[in-house]
């Protein structure tokens, strides 16, 4: 019900915008989020928006770097990832909080979840 796309193979410094659209289900009041986990690392946060697109939350690591966006018309979440680093390289996920507007940080508080994209920052 949830497609990521957009990962792939980027030099440092570069950027990606990662796409994650729903299908089946309507998303649109749902907050949702990206998160990544990274080899032999847990998953944790990446970013938040809220149902409306007002609320956005960042992890620190990814704050001045990436920015979640919405479209609503189209069920689609997207993270636009500026700068990367080497550090940046996982597999990205996201998720979506069914019927619930508020955004929260936390994996246990999403309900549905992508198959996940690779975002792989290396030269």
């Amino acid at each position: 019900q949830l497609q990521a796309s957009g990962g792939g193979l980027v030099q440092p410094g570069g950027s990606l915008r990662l796409s994650c659209a729903a299908s089946g289900r309507t998303f649109s009041r749902s907050a949702k989020g990206w998160f990544r986990q990274a080899p032999g690392k847990e998953r944790e946060f990446v970013a938040a928006i809220s149902g409306s697109g007002g609320v956005t939350y960042y992890a620190d690591s990814a704050r001045d770097r990436f920015t979640i966006s919405r479209d609503n018309a189209k069920n689609t979440v997207y993270l636009q990832m500026n700068s990367l680093k080497p550090e940046d390289t996982a597999v990205y996920y996201c998720a979506v909080r069914f019927n619930i507007v508020v955004v929260a940080r936390r994996q246990e508080e999403y309900d549905f979840w992508g198959q996940g994209t690779l975002v792989t920052v290396s030269s």
